[in-house]
């Protein structure tokens, strides 16, 4: 099965850079969640801090054909990796799953990939309290898979 993919850029003004990727590409900013009017409303209804809200942005194509590209600050310093990808292949658009299926679900991605030679370097949880886990191709790569 063929798994859809996001190009992360680490930057330090992700608001920014989705503009403009957005104008680049012919893409739009990705809009905020069903439900809400705007960004800073869903990240008051997750409990995202407003200092923290632009941590993340995204652009979208509005054919729903190219990739979506997410715009993540960096803490400080010069992210040894600039861009990598994030593998959607745990859950699938429209599909709920809890954090418990999630979780096992990227048990078994982790173990099918480290067979092939990844090296698995943690889980994570963002501020909306979405998971994933970071592993490296066997070159080093960092990649993410949710």
């Amino acid at each position: 099965m063929c798994h859809s993919i996001q190009v992360v850029f680490a930057c330090e003004d992700p608001n920014r850079l989705a503009e403009f990727w957005a104008t680049a590409l012919g893409y739009i900013v990705q809009p905020p969640p069903e439900g809400f009017e705007y960004w800073d409303a869903f990240a008051e209804a997750v409990g995202i801090p407003a200092d923290r809200r632009n941590d993340v942005s995204a652009v979208v194509d509005p054919d729903g054909t190219g990739p979506r590209i997410l715009f993540e600050r960096y803490d400080g310093g010069t992210p040894n990796q600039r861009v990598h990808i994030d593998v959607n292949s745990v859950g699938r658009e429209g599909e709920p799953i809890d954090d418990d299926e999630r979780r096992r679900r990227l048990a078994d991605e982790r173990t099918r990939l480290e067979a092939f030679g990844a090296t698995y370097q943690r889980e994570a949880t963002g501020m909306a309290g979405e998971i994933w886990i970071e592993l490296h191709d066997p070159e080093g790569n960092w990649f993410c898979v949710q």
